[in-house]
C-alpha cells in the first residue's frame, strides 16, 4: 500500500544529497542509494502553492509529484517557518505536528509506529 511506503524522515536536502549528488557518500555515511531500483516517496511543502503537501516518488531518473493532500493553513505556515527562510528555497521539510496530521489524514500506519522502524 502506497501510503506504509511513505520515508517519514526523507527531507528535500537528504533526496537531493541522495539521489543527485553521487561520489559525496561520505559526507552522510552510509546513507545514499546504493542501486538504480531504489526509490523514495516522501512528502514536500511548496511555500509558492497553498496549503498542500505534495507527495514526491524519487528515484535515480529524477523525481514525480504524485499526489497533492490540501492541509490546515496554520500547520502549513508553521511548518515552512520552522523549516527557515533560504534565498531561492522554497521546497520545506515537513515537521513532526504536519507529519502526525498528514499520516492520520491519509490512514497510514501511525506515525510512532514507523519511525520506531517498524516498516
Amino acid at each position: 500500500m502506497l501510503v506504509n511506503q511513505v520515508d517519514w524522515t526523507m527531507t528535500p536536502e537528504k533526496a537531493i544529497d541522495m539521489y543527485l549528488e553521487w561520489g559525496s557518500g561520505w559526507t552522510r555515511g552510509h546513507d545514499f542509494v546504493s542501486h538504480h531500483g531504489q526509490e523514495s516517496i516522501y512528502f514536500v511543502l511548496y511555500d509558492w502553492e497553498g496549503p498542500q503537501a505534495t507527495l514526491i516518488r524519487r528515484n535515480m531518473a529524477g523525481a514525480e509529484e504524485i499526489a497533492q493532500v490540501a492541509v490546515p493553513r496554520d500547520l502549513f505556515e508553521e511548518a515552512c517557518r520552522e523549516d527557515g527562510y533560504r534565498p531561492g528555497v522554497g521546497v520545506h521539510a515537513l515537521n513532526e505536528a504536519m507529519k502526525e496530521w498528514l499520516c492520520t489524514a491519509i490512514d497510514g500506519t501511525p506515525l510512532e509506529y514507523l519511525l520506531a522502524g517498524n516498516m
